[in-house]
């Protein structure tokens, strides 16, 4: 935390960056004036994510995985240990499609999607699998409905995981989790999980992260309409506008 504190004393400030020339065509004083505060805001916005994450990142170890889990993938059996494959760093994503659903969650399936196009770069730095209870051919049979390509898809239906890192009861319904697993010596540790749920959501919001692991949401959060109060993603729509 030193470091963080000595860093940060040496950065200009956000509100002398902000006011360096940056204009469009027609706008007046009144809204760059407006603009060039919000601008600050979100120069300082940027400094405390990257605090955030720096603190994240000197997490002392976490607590020992208490058991090697075995899922179904794909190809047959996998344990989370052989999930890390050649990497060190293993991200797990708790899908939202347990055997009382026909059809998934549309707002995890939504997230997904955006991962599964970016799943080839972040292959490159980390290991990351999709987890869900209901059987594996349940799983791939609407993976290639929604043409994902790249996503890593497993069965936890036969053991514990879920309720272990996922806070789920076998009789409840799902609950999306995402949690992040490391690997050092052939001793595999819980690093972190996303922990703002319903209970820490301020009122009138949904719950949410911080920074939103949901594309959809951050760029919707850069227009004016914003989010909306009462719009979801959907699994389908009758016509995608161009």
């Amino acid at each position: 935390m030193t470091y963080l504190n000595e860093a940060s004393s040496t950065l200009k400030p956000a509100r002398e960056l902000a006011d360096l020339p940056c204009r469009f065509p027609g706008e007046s004083v009144e809204y760059r004036n407006a603009r060039n505060e919000l601008l600050a805001e979100e120069i300082e916005l940027r400094r405390h994510i990257e605090r955030v994450a720096a603190q994240r990142r000197a997490l002392p170890p976490g607590g020992v995985v208490p058991q090697d889990y075995r899922f179904e993938g794909e190809a047959g059996p996998v344990t989370l240990s052989e999930m890390f494959g050649t990497h060190d760093t293993l991200v797990t994503y708790n899908w939202m499609f347990g055997p009382k659903r026909e059809r998934p969650c549309p707002m995890c399936t939504s997230l997904l999607s955006a991962y599964d196009g970016e799943m080839p770069d972040m292959l490159q730095r980390v290991a990351f699998a999709v987890i869900a209870r209901s059987p594996i051919e349940k799983l791939t049979a609407f993976a290639k409905e929604r043409g994902w390509r790249y996503l890593r898809l497993y069965s936890s239906a036969g053991n514990s995981f879920n309720r272990d890192y996922a806070g789920e009861d076998p009789e409840q319904d799902d609950v999306p989790a995402l949690n992040v697993f490391t690997r050092s010596g052939g001793t595999v540790r819980h690093f972190w999980a996303a922990e703002m749920g319903a209970w820490t959501a301020d009122p009138g919001q949904d719950p949410r992260g911080a920074p939103d692991l949901m594309p959809l949401w951050t760029v919707l959060d850069l227009t004016p309409e914003g989010r909306g109060g009462n719009w979801y993603p959907s699994l389908e729509y009758d016509t995608v506008p161009r």
